[in-house]
Parts: C-alpha cells; sequence; structure tokens
C-alpha cells in the first residue's frame, strides 16, 4: 500500500480492498482529526511508521516510535542468517545486543522457539517498546538494561545478533530528515562508523561459548574495515559474508576462534 492508503485504512479500521469497494463513507470528527494530523506530520518529514505506530518485519506486526530505531527490510537477512544457523547448530542460548523495538529477538523467538533469547538495550524507553513486542507476539524473552555487555551476567552463549549503530558521525547530518526523528543513540557509530563494532569485537569472545557465532548487520562500505577489526582481534574467524537484495554486502558473520 502507498502512505494515502495506509493512513487510510488506520483511520477507518478496514483493508486496502475495502477503500475502494465500499460505498462513499463520510469520516467522523475523530478520523478527520486523525487523518489531518497524519499529513501535517508527513509533510514535516516525520517517518509514516511513527505515525502509524507499527510497521512490518519478518512478516509480524511491530510497535514502534521515535524510542526505537525502525526495523528495515536490510535487517531481515540477518535474522533469516541467524535462523538459518540455529535450525543447523542449535546454539541453546542467544543474544540479541542493541536489541531496539525487539524486532530480531521476537523474530527470532517465533520463527525458532526452541531458543532461549536474552535481549539488551541500553535505552530503558527502547526495552518498554521490546517488552509489548514480545507480549504482542506471545514470546519469552529475558529483556536486561545494559551498555552492551555491561550489566550481563551469562557468559556462554551460543549466538549472538546485533545490528549495531553504524553510521559514520558526519553522515548524520546528510541523511534526508526522517532519520532525524529516530534516535541518534541507534544510529550514530563515531567517526568511521565502526565504534560499536570494536566494541562488540573486543568484548564478544567473553560471552560466547566455544565455536560460537557472532553475526552484525553491517553498513555500506564498511566491510574491509570490519575484516581488519575482526585480524587484528586474534578472537574470530570471519565464515561468510551474506548479501543483501541489492547484492550489498549486509551481514557478517564471524566464529569464536579457541
Amino acid at each position: 500500500m502507498n502512505e494515502t492508503e495506509l493512513l487510510f485504512t488506520r483511520a477507518l479500521g478496514c483493508d486496502r480492498i475495502s477503500l475502494y469497494l465500499n460505498k462513499a463513507k463520510y469520516l467522523n470528527p475523530d478520523e478527520v482529526d486523525f487523518i489531518v494530523s497524519a499529513f501535517k506530520r508527513r509533510i514535516n518529514s516525520e517517518p509514516i511508521q511513527y505515525i502509524l505506530g507499527k510497521t512490518e518485519f519478518m512478516g509480524l506486526e511491530f510497535k514502534v516510535n521515535e524510542a526505537v530505531l525502525i526495523p528495515r527490510p536490510e535487517t531481515e537477512r540477518l535474522v533469516e542468517k541467524a535462523l538459518e544457523y540455529a535450525k543447523q547448530n542449535k546454539p541453546g542460548r542467544v543474544l540479541d545486543l542493541g536489541t531496539g523495538s525487539g524486532c530480531i529477538a521476537v523474530s527470532l523467538a517465533r520463527y525458532a522457539p526452541e531458543l532461549k533469547i536474552d535481549a539488551s538495550d541500553i535505552s530503558p524507553e527502547a526495552l518498554a517498546i521490546a517488552k509489548e513486542n514480545a507480549a504482542a507476539h506471545g514470546v519469552g524473552i529475558n529483556f536486561i538494561r545494559s551498555d552492551l555487555f555491561s550489566a550481563l551476567e551469562y557468559k556462554e552463549y551460543g549466538l549472538i545478533v546485533s545490528n549495531p549503530p553504524y553510521l559514520a558521525s558526519a553522515q548524520i547530518r546528510e541523511l534526508q530528515p526522517e532519520l532525524s526523528f529516530e534516535p541518534a543513540l541507534a544510529l550514530e557509530g563515531g567517526a568511521d562508523g565502526l565504534d560499536s563494532y570494536r566494541r562488540i569485537i573486543r568484548q564478544a569472545p567473553g560471552y560466547l561459548q566455544k565455536n560460537g557465532l557472532l553475526i552484525m548487520e553491517i553498513g555500506l562500505g564498511q566491510r574491509k574495515g570490519l575484516e581488519k577489526i575482526f585480524a587484528d582481534s586474534g578472537k574470530f574467524e570471519i565464515t561468510e559474508i551474506v548479501k543483501d537484495y541489492n547484492n550489498l554486502d549486509r551481514v557478517i558473520c564471524a566464529r569464536k576462534a579457541d
């Protein structure tokens, strides 16, 4: 659906087909107020997902607001790779670092219910949204307020997944205005966009079991920089670089070296 259809189906509580098949309908005052407010917000570049308060990811609906990053289709490649690994290797306990809306953790829990999942985030507002999404989908996830690994006690994860902030500081000022509504903490990755990766790669070996896997989403042009960070750490062996549906490097997989 286009954005206008999304707004009207939300206001009227109907599906897309009903917009065109039903006879003419007069909007009540509440519906008019919603449409007028929504168009004003969209004209001001607020993302349609925040206006609607929801978005779709991995075929599931997720609540979103300005406390969390809007889930992107590209991140589905990370979830797909994690599910593939989980099916083949039975990692047992999984950690989602920087869970945000919980879209990764909830999707893993829905499609691989045998997994025990911990999900951490530094933002209490983000964790509140993630908990709502987990409850809405009927999955049990252990949410932890933590700056990456700082507040974690468990140290034997079979799989760690993360979509860290990976935009360089200079890029933030050049991006489309819609991104100004999203939490900077979930977007900005330092001067070269790799600060969070350095922290994760340095600390993750202390939280992965033998042969455990680290899977992370990566940004455009970051492959070589990350390969060097992994090599310099001496703690990981890169096993795969996964491309997205635009044939861009999108997900990096690395096994803990023993």
